[in-house]
């Protein structure tokens, strides 16, 4: 009985490009990226001077994978199945600032959770291109409930031109080990919950979005039918006939 060959597995090209993954240490950056992080959130302007220009927009959207700016450890719920999310989407320019040069605020909501970022863009990038601070809710509560009580930062990111990005983010234990000491991060965090708070007011976040996701719920509600009236069986009106003319 002849015996198979196996054919051995082919030897991967010596001229073919290796593939470089960086691995974000969000729970525990080091010191120098502490310090970029700290440096980056001091640079948010307080007090802004905004331009004329400004956009305001909501929609849905379906959501097949879990987005990039949420990752396992934060306080939220994920499905395998398809969900929609309702969003609403705030921008201003900055008229007079040498570091950016607009920022966005974002929430959506997927019936699941209730994320909001808030996203900083940088005028000249040469080193730093952005500063992104998201929170993340449970969507048991009202979107009312959530702005209203001022809910703190649970990821701060830099994007950065021609380098890795920088990331700390609430962490959680994992497989029921032990919770993460990050005591020595909490004034980045409660820098970074400031800076959200403030932009919430200046942007009128708490009085836009619930207006807004109202609209979109209203708009996608199936229009009702017309009422049908009942018919009533009845003999039809024979027509008069004409009186002659004498």
């Amino acid at each position: 009985m002849p015996v198979a060959a196996q054919e051995a597995p082919a030897t991967p090209p010596a001229n073919q490009p290796q593939v470089k993954v960086n691995m974000l240490n969000v729970c525990s950056p080091s010191a120098a990226e502490q310090k970029e992080i700290a440096a980056a959130l001091e640079r948010i302007p307080k007090a802004p001077l905004f331009g004329a220009d400004f956009e305001v927009s909501r929609g849905r959207s379906t959501l097949t994978d879990m987005p990039n700016l949420l990752q396992p450890g934060t306080s939220t719920h994920f499905s395998d199945e398809k969900s929609v999310a309702s969003y609403v989407r705030i921008r201003r320019e900055f008229s007079v600032q040498a570091l950016f040069s607009s920022v966005q605020y974002s929430f959506s909501n997927d019936g699941q959770n209730m994320v909001e970022t808030l996203v900083l863009h940088v005028r000249d990038p040469k080193d730093l291109i952005q500063v992104s601070i998201e929170d993340s809710a449970s969507s048991v509560t009202s979107s009312e409930a959530m702005l209203g009580s001022n809910s703190p930062a649970s990821r701060v990111r830099l994007e950065r031109f021609g380098k890795s990005s920088i990331a700390l983010a609430r962490c959680l234990g994992n497989a029921g080990g032990p919770v993460p000491d990050q005591s020595a991060y909490e004034p980045l965090f409660r820098t970074a919950s400031d800076a959200l708070a403030n932009y919430r007011a200046l942007l009128s976040v708490k009085k836009i979005v619930p207006e807004e996701l109202a609209n979109i719920s209203a708009e996608s509600k199936p229009a009702s039918k017309p009422a049908t009236g009942t018919k009533t069986k009845g003999t039809m009106a024979r027509p008069t006939p004409a009186t002659p003319v004498k």
